[in-house]
């Protein structure tokens, strides 16, 4: 069997690829796995993690206004927004965490909609019922998340990005081992 990649021709690529694929991918398991049986840390590490993402942005857009308009009061007023929002999440990271279940709330219950309309399309084909499984489970979730606001987040968000953390040390797992077998196939 033939595997079309881009690294196929290129052994020393494949190697490497097929190393750090291994390596991260065990770390995001165990990081994965730390946020599914600790969601409450996880959860605040999150916020804490997003609001120093975001006093970091603040200080790129502050530094692009002051290289390209000193004069631009909406890209002062942004970058300050950005760096007050960042620096409040990182001193009261619970709050961010509510404000970060609220946001997956927001985006479950958007999924769902959207895996409805898809499953309601898709109707007479086989398997239209995965999409409208979907839909309903996204509803559960968001509806869980709104249900038990603000309380329910400091769960929810750590677990989910536990879960998603660990289904992605899955795939680069899976993505070394398969790099390996395209290696003994050339």
């Amino acid at each position: 069997m033939v595997r079309y990649s881009l690294f196929t021709n290129n052994k020393e690529m494949l190697d490497k690829f097929s190393k750090y694929s291994k390596i991260y991918g065990v770390i995001f398991l165990l990081i994965g796995l730390a946020g599914i049986f600790y969601p409450a840390v996880m959860s605040l590490a999150t916020a804490i993690f997003y609001g120093w993402l975001l006093m970091f942005s603040a200080i790129m857009m502050a530094l692009h206004t002051w290289q390209t308009n000193k004069k631009d009061w909406l890209g002062w007023l942004k970058s300050f927004i950005f760096f007050i929002v960042g620096a409040m999440i990182v001193i009261y990271p619970t709050a961010g965490v509510a404000a970060l279940g609220l946001m997956f709330a927001v985006y479950f219950l958007m999924d769902a909609f959207a895996s409805f309309t898809l499953a309601f399309e898709l109707k007479p084909a086989s398997m239209w019922w995965i999409s409208l499984l979907n839909g309903i489970l996204s509803v559960a979730i968001g509806l869980y998340f709104i249900i038990g606001w603000p309380i329910s987040s400091i769960f929810l968000v750590g677990f989910l990005v536990g879960v998603s953390l660990f289904f992605d040390g899955i795939a680069l797992l899976t993505m070394s081992k398969v790099a390996k077998e395209v290696e003994k196939e050339r």
